[in-house]
């Protein structure tokens, strides 16, 4: 997705690379892609540092970013939020886009998932672009709850991009999924 748009990508299997100022200072974007892990922290200064002094950008989707580093609270400040549930496991939901203005969401209709459908714990300063409406059905507590799917949000000089959408990779078989992730990182890196 991101190499089809011109743009270079290098993988990297450690938290380390967060270490590594010479790398750090060269990247234009992080899409962290860790769930449940744990980071030190001094690989997370090394990244929040990046992001916030140096403008590094951050996108990603899914469990991957907002369920990434849990007992980390600024990591998730930077993020805008942190996975709590997903009641009912794999369901349908309505996605409804609320922002047509946004270059990410922009002429994008409202759209069904058959997914896990995120509930978050959210900053409220977050520049929300999609949300999706609990059904009460699994957790009658959230009956009517209004969460937001999509989001971007700045951390110092860092643009941050965040989808809940994507817990599998057939989840980007719906074309807005897909389109959603792509134009958010696009948009991240001002590519967009």
């Amino acid at each position: 997705m991101l190499e089809a748009a011109g743009l270079t990508v290098t993988l990297s299997q450690t938290l380390d690379s967060f270490l590594d100022a010479e790398l750090m200072g060269a990247v234009d974007m992080v899409v962290p892609v860790y769930t449940m892990s744990s980071i030190t922290r001094e690989q997370e200064a090394g990244l929040l540092g990046a992001v916030r002094e140096r403008g590094v950008n951050v996108g990603g989707w899914h469990g991957g970013m907002a369920d990434a580093f849990r007992q980390n609270t600024e990591y998730q400040f930077m993020v805008g939020g942190q996975w709590v549930a997903h009641p009912g496991n794999i369901i349908d939901y309505r996605v409804n886009v609320h922002d047509q203005q946004h270059p990410i969401t922009a002429g994008i209709s409202d759209f069904d998932m058959r997914s896990e459908q995120y509930y978050l714990h959210t900053d409220p300063s977050n520049k929300v672009l999609a949300t999706t409406t609990f059904s009460g059905e699994h957790a009658f507590w959230i009956e009517g709850t209004v969460m937001p799917v999509v989001w971007t949000r700045s951390y110092g000089k860092g643009k941050i991009f965040y989808s809940s959408l994507g817990h599998v990779i057939g989840d980007f078989d719906v074309p807005e999924a897909r389109e959603i992730v792509r134009r958010g990182l696009l948009w991240a890196v001002d590519s967009l």
